[in-house]
């Protein structure tokens, strides 16, 4: 064993009665630490956690199963002790053997101990799969003459010598380890708690613009890199109300493509007959195309969706707007994206190619650039055209996502949003597809511009306490 490591391990075993006791000094930053990776990590995950100390931060996540290692043998006898219920080794980061794969893979502080990191982040991909989440947490390097004097005035524990890291290095020896960046960011401005003001300062000025290069504490959020394509099955949700001149349209223009491929229309109480539009094309094409249909309980698209999806048999769920003001060609497109792993939350953008006269109107897009702008910032990915109808995503992931969809509430009529703060909160990888965004060849729109426009600017606010303020 190197003389770093060793003498890490005779640190850390010598200080291992100490750790719960400066934790409790300092327990504002333990504490935001503990809430910002609970928000990334849902209960009920698998876990693992490297340099998993004595344990605290992994129970605290509420693993179905938590496994932690620690290279200090005395910190995680002690790990055991007050822990019994999670499982827990002695290891080296560097070479990890554990024979499983789990959900998630958390590190917090642990990357400046490490000897050689690119090998540590290389060893990820033995306990990862090709949906497992690196959670990564670490001191952000413009604060170390800070901490050093905190050390001095023993406000904190002392360290030994220590690697100090940007997030682009972290981000490039991650990429060299086989792993891409999901999303990445800062907190925590003022690290000792002084009531409200050290909140208003975190949640909210840590957060903002220039202020967020600031934070303490720098996270990153990675995936292993796409390996190989699959194919899968499709179930393709057209929700459509008022839309009888487009329901064979839709039939005879989508693609037949994936392993399975099935077509589900979801009526929302139209009035032009175009219920009994759909029996008639389901009924004509039976036998050549996989047609279903259902009539939805409730109102507007995102309960229509809701209903599609609730049916559906495919792997892949994709949403098509019966307008068809997106050709249904595209969705080839979109398919691609999936199967080839580059995305897994695939949204459409209409703001790339020239629009056809009259299909979108300007306070329309006017609405979707403002809208792009405030989700690329809230979701720390970029996304063009919020409010393009056409959206792809696994369904096992929306189950994930209607599971925990309590927490940001549900009045959002359109399904969009629901879906991209969803997709967001489990750190699934954004792709967006341009497409050409035509005119209507029939009927009027669904939406109430002005009345809508006003309830997605609320549920923006809403959004900004929900994912950014936290």
């Amino acid at each position: 064993m190197v003389a770093h490591k060793q003498a890490i391990i005779e640190y850390f075993d010598a200080h291992a009665d100490e750790r719960d006791q400066w934790k409790k000094k300092n327990w504002y930053y333990h504490q935001t630490v503990e809430l910002l990776l609970q928000f990334f990590v849902p209960a009920g995950s698998t876990v693992l956690e490297i340099g998993a100390g004595t344990g605290g931060l992994l129970s605290s996540l509420r693993p179905a199963r938590g496994v932690g290692v620690d290279i200090s043998p005395r910190v995680v006898e002690k790990a055991k002790k007050q822990y019994p219920q999670h499982e827990w080794h002695v290891g080296d980061a560097e070479n990890l053997m554990l024979g499983e794969r789990f959900d998630y893979v958390v590190a917090s502080d642990l990357i400046g101990y490490l000897d050689d990191i690119e090998v540590a982040f290389r060893s990820l991909s033995r306990v990862s799969n090709e949906r497992t989440r690196v959670v990564i947490t670490y001191y952000n390097y413009i604060w170390e003459p800070v901490l050093r004097l905190a050390e001095v005035l023993h406000l904190k524990a002392a360290q030994p010598l220590q690697n100090w890291l940007s997030s682009n290095d972290i981000e490039h020896m991650l990429y060299l380890a086989g792993f891409e960046i999901i999303k990445s960011g800062k907190k925590m401005l003022m690290p000792v708690y002084i009531p409200l003001i050290s909140t208003f300062c975190n949640r909210v000025i840590g957060n903002l613009p220039l202020f967020s290069r600031l934070g303490l504490i720098q996270y990153v959020i990675a995936r292993p890199l796409p390996n190989g394509r699959k194919e899968h099955s499709v179930s393709i949700i057209i929700p459509a109300r008022n839309e009888k001149g487009n329901i064979e349209r839709a039939v005879l223009e989508t693609p037949d493509f994936g392993s399975y491929n099935e077509l589900i229309f979801v009526e929302g109480h139209s009035k032009d007959g175009t219920l009994e539009e759909i029996r008639r094309v389901a009924k004509a094409y039976a036998g050549k195309r996989n047609i279903r249909w259902a009539t939805q309980e409730g109102t507007g698209k995102g309960d229509a969706v809701r209903k599609g999806f609730s049916i559906a048999e495919g792997e892949v769920l994709m949403i098509l707007d019966a307008d068809l003001t997106v050709r249904p060609q595209d969705l080839l497109k979109f398919y691609e994206a999936i199967a080839s792993g580059r995305g897994e939350f695939v949204n459409g953008s209409r703001l790339v190619y020239p629009l056809e006269k009259e299909s979108m109107r300007f306070f329309n897009i006017m609405g979707n650039k403002f809208f792009s702008v405030m989700f690329t910032w809230l979701l720390g990915q970029r996304i063009k055209d919020t409010l393009c109808g056409t959206k792809v995503l696994y369904k096992k992931d929306y189950d994930l996502i209607a599971k925990g969809r309590t927490y940001f509430g549900e009045f959002d009529p359109f399904g969009d949003f629901d879906l991209l703060f969803g997709a967001a909160k489990l750190n699934l990888r954004f792709a967006e597809v341009p497409v050409r965004y035509q005119a209507r060849t029939y009927g009027s729109t669904n939406i109430q511009r002005w009345k809508h426009g006003w309830l997605l600017l609320k549920m923006v606010v809403f959004a900004i306490r929900k994912i950014k303020f936290i």
